[in-house]
């Protein structure tokens, strides 16, 4: 309790002295287990403490020495809402880096802000309300970036199951520490279970409906990973229905596949006012009655409830919903946790980190990294890196937005470089326009493309730094109402029609153009990968996102980011938004020729790949061993990228990602890379089994720097068994 201020110690004393020899009771004991601890205090509770205690946000009951508690905190890509704190990239553009090492030391490090933050709150006196100051983070978001018209797939990790998997395993690894001395650093919470990725507008009464392959081979895959492998702490159930029931209230999903298939011991919180949505015609209409909707979601499963409708579990109980003793798992599991954060201890081995670690120089360095690694190369004839000598002009709505590279559910940083701060860092009397807005209908003022122009007499080169803004892309905004944009969502993925009819003026007029886009998601970029010279995919990069863009530029680092996401030609190569069929979705289903593949990325050097080869390595596991050099003069990094198909399975993915691995490489210098390959590289879905197992058959192994069929090279697999 070192820690504490006397303010704070002498509330938690009067507390406990309500309790008649409070040593000798067995909650109390520090060195009983956290679960035994929650046992014998359930013991304690009556019925109306229990319904209290499953709220969200959690009063204090002083009788017991309980302190209030808020379930509620935010950390997508560092703590969210909370003051300031360090901004990483989006989690779209951490996916760029296909890099779960440095994924896992970000969510380390935000683990670090958030357990100081969460120090501090608890030395303030009122501690009634600490909602987006807990240790319960909601993130990740594990859904599967199905259609690039959702507007909340920015917070994702891209469209393929295994890099979601992986890369979200190590956000959970991060936030909740090795558990081995039996605390718990933060609470991850896997989010939203299940199939679901808009639309947005609809997403209180739609019914996702899916087959039984698409539903395990697609949806569950990165739930599975992150149960069954990382231990993840918590899961979140979506508000959309399921094959007909609201994810709340599906024994399928919640008791048949997470409790019991799964084995999942944690907890399980709903989706904000989700329980409320069973309710009435304008919602899910499921049941009549607000205390029928807690009642089923408690015995579906929920432990806790984002909303306001736990108060009604003991009516619920009265009237034979349910019984006292259906609260007692939910109120044993959130107990544990609370003892094995150290929260109801107001104590835990983290108390000593110092407090200078909030937006510490050592965190600004780490987000500047993970915007570098974020950055992909779409195109490039030759103009960059430019140099220094080069006259360029800086034009674009999203070249001075600091905010727009926050993204969404996002903190405040000490500081934001855009890119027009970075390029006058540079260049100090960079000639800078705005040009035009996001999109016309933003602005009551027509744009001048010719004045435009005119100012820009002189300037043969001119970074454009475009794309849309969170402020247009999101999670359900229903103010948003300009054509192209429906409640959060896309209707369309082609860049806003002022900024292609800039691009276009500024090709004509012989400008050479490079493009700088900033989106959370695919753009449809037909028409600009044909008029500029070079295009760089920005996504929402965090406060050192213009630094990073810059020296990119520049040719001070070499970039390395992939594409988790396939870049559509257009519009007519999807889908209806609603159909959650994974046909003609995602690389792995697309028949199609995208713009730019997924795993796409180029770099200031080549890298040239030798046949692949399986080998038993000497620890007598097996493993894709290729030959990759560096052709070029410079330094760089390249993805490995390890893709598996099964020849016999033509309704089956066209390929799925099994492995991937960072390699740098001296200009010049060849290396042999070895990524690990098991049964679990031969899983494929299995109609008898009705499940996705480590199958025997024919596989081809492809490895390269891309999904692209032109980019890979193969070895084939005959007759492999488990």
């Amino acid at each position: 309790m070192k820690s504490l201020t006397y303010k704070v110690l002498a509330f938690s004393v009067a507390l406990l002295c309500t309790l008649p020899a409070v040593a000798q009771l067995p909650y109390m004991d520090k060195k009983l287990s956290p679960a035994e601890r929650a046992d014998d205090l359930l013991g304690r509770l009556t019925l109306q403490e229990k319904a209290s205690l499953m709220d969200f946000n959690s009063k204090a009951i002083p009788r017991l020495g309980i302190p209030a508690y808020n379930w509620w905190n935010e950390a997508l890509h560092g703590v969210a809402r909370n003051g300031y704190a360090t901004m990483y990239p989006m989690p779209i553009g951490m996916a760029a880096s296909f890099d779960p090492e440095l994924i896992e030391a970000v969510f380390t490090s935000v683990s670090d802000e958030a357990r100081v933050k969460y120090r501090l709150a608890r030395t303030v006196e009122s501690r009634e309300n600490l909602q987006y100051a807990g240790l319960t983070f909601w993130t990740p978001n594990i859904n599967i970036f199905r259609d690039p018209r959702w507007g909340r797939g920015m917070e994702t990790y891209g469209e393929d199951p295994y890099l979601t998997g992986q890369l979200g395993m190590a956000v959970v690894r991060g936030l909740q520490g090795d558990r081995s001395d039996g605390y718990l650093k933060a609470q991850a919470c896997a989010k939203h279970f299940a199939v679901h990725s808009g639309p947005e507008s609809t997403r209180h009464t739609f019914d996702a409906r899916v087959s039984e392959r698409d539903l395990w081979e697609t949806y569950l895959s990165a739930f599975k990973d992150l149960v069954t492998k990382a231990g993840v702490d918590e899961v979140m159930f979506a508000y959309n229905r399921f094959e007909g029931y609201p994810c709340g209230a599906s024994k399928k999903l919640l008791q048949d596949i997470l409790r019991n298939e799964w084995d999942y011991k944690g907890l399980i919180v709903s989706d904000c006012w989700a329980v409320s949505d069973f309710v009435g015609e304008q919602y899910h209409n499921w049941v009549p009655t607000r205390v029928e909707a807690v009642a089923a979601a408690t015995l579906a499963g929920m432990d806790v409830e984002c909303g306001n409708l736990t108060y009604l579990l003991p009516e619920a109980v009265s009237k034979g919903l349910l019984e006292e003793k259906d609260l007692d798992d939910h109120v044993r599991r959130l107990l544990t946790v609370r003892f094995a954060l150290g929260e109801m201890d107001f104590e835990s081995p983290w108390d000593s980190i110092p407090e200078s670690v909030l937006c510490s120089e050592e965190h600004r360095l780490q987000s500047l990294d993970m915007a570098r690694k974020s950055l992909v190369l779409l195109k490039n004839d030759g103009i960059l890196p430019l140099a220094p000598e080069t006259k360029v002009a800086l034009v674009g709505p999203n070249a001075a937005d600091s905010v727009m590279m926050w993204g969404n559910y996002e903190g405040t940083p000490l500081r934001t470089i855009t890119l027009l701060d970075a390029m006058k860092a540079r260049i100090p009397d960079i000639k800078y326009l705005r040009g035009c807005p996001y999109a016309a209908e933003l602005d009551t003022v027509a744009t001048d493309i010719q004045a435009v122009l005119a100012e820009l007499e002189g300037y043969g080169t001119v970074i454009f730094a475009g794309g849309i803004t969170p402020r247009l892309e999101g999670e359900q905004m229903d103010d948003v109402k300009i054509p192209g944009f429906l409640g959060g969502d896309r209707t369309s993925i082609e860049l806003p029609a002022i900024q292609k009819q800039l691009i276009k003026a500024l090709a004509d007029a012989g400008k050479k153009v490079v493009f700088v886009n900033f989106s959370g998601s695919t753009i449809a970029l037909k028409d600009e990968d044909r008029l500029c010279s070079a295009i760089v995919q920005a996504w929402y990069p965090g406060q050192e996102g213009g630094t990073a863009v810059a020296d990119l530029l520049y040719g001070e680092f070499n970039p390395s980011g992939k594409l988790p996401l396939t870049f559509y030609a257009d519009d007519s190569q999807l889908k209806d938004f609603s159909d959650y069929d994974m046909e003609g979705r995602t690389y792995r289903y697309f028949r199609g020729t995208p713009l730019y593949a997924f795993g796409h990325g180029l770099s200031y050097t080549t890298f040239k790949y030798g046949r692949p080869k399986v080998k038993t390595m000497e620890d007598g596991t097996k493993a894709v061993v290729v030959k990759v050099k560096n052709r070029g003069r410079r330094d760089g990094d390249e993805i490995v990228q390890l893709y598996v198909s099964r020849p016999d399975d033509a309704e089956g993915p066209v390929k799925a990602l099994r492995g991937m691995k960072r390699v740098s490489l001296k200009a010049r210098e060849a290396v042999k890379v070895a990524i690990p390959i098991d049964d679990e590289t031969f899983s494929w879905w299995d109609p008898e089994k009705g499940r996705v197992v480590s199958r025997a058959g024919d596989y081809v192994l492809q490895v390269g720097g891309t999904s692209a069929d032109n980019g890979l090279k193969k070895v084939r697999i005959k007759d492999f068994r488990p």
